[in-house]
């Protein structure tokens, strides 16, 4: 089976190329397509204060994509984990997820601020964050993956 997505917009601003840490401080803007959704698509969501995005890491070298286990970021004194068990950018179908602020919302450009995307990311949907869709119960995490986040936003 096979799937057609079709960006309903694309980044514009932030960085130019993909940095892996100090993200939390990076603007841009989503720019929406108007042939792919209404003008007002995105009425509404800047009631809220951040926004789920999904995006595509669409810049990837195809023949650099991991399907099995990797050290995260190279780095050996991480364990080998499976990219499913990551969140690096290199999947078997390049997806990005994100949470980040919005910071406004004017018809289809939406600003926000801490995207870990590039200028000219394609973007396949967005949401608004709820805490009803929180993970319910304890939250737990190996220490590698913890330690990989302490520069990241």
């Amino acid at each position: 089976m096979s799937l057609t997505l079709h960006p309903i917009g694309h980044v514009r601003g932030g960085r130019a190329e993909p940095v892996d840490d100090a993200w939390d401080a990076v603007e841009a803007e989503i720019v929406l397509d108007p042939a792919q959704v209404a003008p007002d698509a995105a009425l509404g969501l800047d009631a809220f204060s951040h926004a789920v995005v999904v995006f595509v890491f669409d810049r990837l070298d195809p023949t650099k994509l991991e399907r099995g286990a990797r050290h995260p970021r190279g780095r050996t004194d991480w364990p080998r984990v499976g990219i499913l068990a990551q969140r690096g950018s290199p999947r078997p179908n390049r997806i990005g997820v994100t949470t980040c602020s919005v910071l406004g919302v004017h018809g289809l450009r939406i600003r926000v601020r801490g995207l870990d995307a590039i200028d000219g990311t394609p973007v396949l949907d967005i949401k608004p964050h709820m805490t009803g869709f929180d993970p319910r119960g304890e939250v737990r995490e190996p220490d590698w993956a913890r330690q990989i986040m302490q520069g990241y936003w």
